[in-house]
């Protein structure tokens, strides 16, 4: 199975696309190509839907199984389309690209470490989740440096002994770091996974590829 794609000629999937295990949130122009590598790794259903009327969803929406995150700027018909599969809260104020400061599952949530205390105890109740303020690596936009799925967590590779405790201490999930797209640390922009599979962006090389299922647990490779 092919376990690379583009969005568009785009390695950087994870800026486009938000996977919550068996849905896919794209936008509405996401290419055929596209979806169908998506449909074939993962075994998703599509919900098509811009956030505050762009693209980038995966940049401004988070969530697992229980709920979603988005901007504050999503219109009412783009939370009304997230509605018929999760529960939504909305990130109001300045930091509102949810998927740039969150990094969740449905064990844990990491938010970026200047989060308001309120904004905090906001998305753990919606998300049914502990949370934890940190950075990966010294980057404060966690949901970009970190992927993390019900099956294990990907960190930038200069996470630090400290960081990675900090996520040892909310979850048992195996917990790993690695790059994508050769060599970019930001390994959120560059990977969908759910626990069916997992595909990166077609610039991820085999080896990065191998360390993906290593800490994802699946065994079969790339």
């Amino acid at each position: 199975m092919n376990r690379t794609t583009a969005f568009g000629g785009d390695p950087h999937i994870g800026i486009f696309c938000r996977v919550l295990e068996e849905i896919a949130v794209v936008p509405p122009e996401a290419p055929d190509e596209f979806c169908e590598a998506l449909r074939a790794a993962l075994d998703v259903e599509f919900v098509r839907t811009t956030i505050q009327g762009s693209s980038i969803v995966g940049s401004l929406l988070a969530g697992n199984s229980r709920a979603v995150v988005v901007s504050g700027l999503a219109t009412p018909d783009e939370v009304r389309a997230l509605e018929d599969y999760r529960e939504v809260y909305r990130l109001e104020g300045s930091m509102n690209a949810a998927g740039n400061v969150i990094l969740a599952n449905d064990h844990f949530a990491a938010v970026h470490p200047e989060m308001e205390p309120e904004v905090v105890e906001a998305i753990g109740s919606h998300l049914g989740v502990e949370v934890v303020r940190l950075t990966l690596g010294g980057v404060k936009t966690v949901g970009m440096a970190g992927y993390a799925m019900n099956r294990g967590v990907l960190l930038h590779p200069r996470a630090t002994p400290k960081e990675i405790g900090r996520l040892e201490g909310v979850t048992e999930l195996p917990i790993g770091t690695g790059s994508v797209n050769m060599g970019s640390g930001l390994v959120g922009t560059g990977l969908l996974a759910n626990s069916h599979g997992y595909i990166a962006g077609n610039a991820t090389s085999g080896f990065e590829l191998g360390r993906v299922a290593d800490v994802f647990g699946f065994i079969e490779g790339i």
